[in-house]
């Protein structure tokens, strides 16, 4: 590793090599056998490490061979002090038993170190799955685990995470990507855009805020496999833990242009209110949110396109094929609101 990279925290984390990753889980965590995966974000770097022993807390979750999962998380995404409040919560929740995975003590007692500039953490390898289909009792499994995590997640507040609503999460997305495109495109984008940004303002209101997942897609969502018993889920991944309305953990589990949509909504709110009430006037809500995370995962894209990976991932990002499918769907949700 030349003294420029290990130098700079940002070019280091783009060139992780296997020798850095082992030796800041040897000098931090314990030993390894030097098996490595490295496994699919975006975000940040994260590895799936065999170990020579197991590691206290990780048989916690079903551990069946010493293996741990470690996140080096993206340099200037997060500061220290929103990090280590990610970890408070799923150690909060785990407490009052709620299904997630909480991150285990390193060597130093506390659950975060740095390496040259870069903070990792490490958590148990959980056994399970993502689901494949979702249905009626398996959404009403998920509505019972949001609902204990949102009765916990309003006992406290976060002071140092994203606020999703149209003043943090979608105005300064909307002005990062100003210019980004040609004008007929940007003319009816930023119409569609601010009209629903117009409605977010008008209709979220911010007492009803509170701390939430933030991504809880069906892809952070792991499910137990065992023969002979029902499926658990967890909740994984709370990288995008954040304040926000409770609604903004339903709407991307449901794919909304089905015909099924009403029911499997209907199936997930059934457990969900088993134990928390819901004003299903809120669910108005899914809608615009769904496009202020169109205008913020494009603005994402863009300021990560200094990163050598998200030119391969996303290699039609910028093109006007790609603005033109964006404006469309903005437009296709500003229709559903008026």
């Amino acid at each position: 590793m030349s003294r420029t990279t290990k130098d700079n925290p940002q070019n280091l984390f783009f060139q992780l090599t296997p020798d850095f990753v082992m030796d800041a889980v040897e000098n931090c965590i314990c030993p390894t056998t030097g098996e490595y995966l490295q496994l699919n974000s975006y975000e940040n770097r994260v590895f799936s490490i065999k170990t020579e022993v197991e590691v206290a807390g990780a048989a916690a979750v079903g551990t069946a061979v010493p293996q741990i999962i470690v996140k080096f998380y993206r340099p200037g995404r997060w500061s220290e002090a929103a990090i280590r409040e990610e970890h408070s919560f799923l150690e909060e929740l785990s407490s009052q038993g709620v299904a997630v995975v909480p991150p285990l003590k390193q060597k130093n007692g506390d659950t975060l170190s740095v390496q040259h500039g870069l903070w990792f953490a490490a958590f148990p390898k959980f056994r399970g799955r993502m689901p494949q289909e979702l249905g009626f009792d398996e959404l009403t499994r998920i509505g019972r685990v949001l609902a204990r995590l949102h009765n916990v997640g309003a006992q406290g507040q976060a002071k140092h995470r994203a606020i999703m609503d149209a003043e943090h999460f979608g105005r300064p997305a909307l002005d990062y990507i100003s210019g980004m495109m040609n004008h007929e495109i940007w003319n009816r984008y930023s119409e569609a855009a601010e009209g629903i940004l117009e409605y977010l303002e008008s209709e979220l209101d911010p007492r009803s805020f509170q701390r939430i997942h933030g991504d809880a897609h069906r892809g952070n969502i792991l499910m137990t496999d065992e023969a002979g018993k029902p499926p658990e889920f967890f909740l994984v991944d709370f990288d995008d833990f954040a304040t926000g309305p409770p609604v903004q953990d339903f709407w991307m589990l449901f794919r909304h242009d089905e015909d099924d949509f009403g029911d499997e909504l209907d199936a997930f709110l059934a457990g969900y209110t088993e134990l928390r009430d819901f004003d299903e006037d809120q669910l108005r809500l899914m809608e615009p949110l769904r496009g202020l995370r169109i205008i913020h995962y494009a603005a994402w894209i863009a300021r990560r396109w200094q990163d050598p990976s998200f030119p391969k991932i996303f290699p039609n990002f910028g093109s006007d094929a790609y603005w033109f499918e964006e404006m469309q769907a903005l437009e296709k949700v500003l229709h559903k609101l008026n």
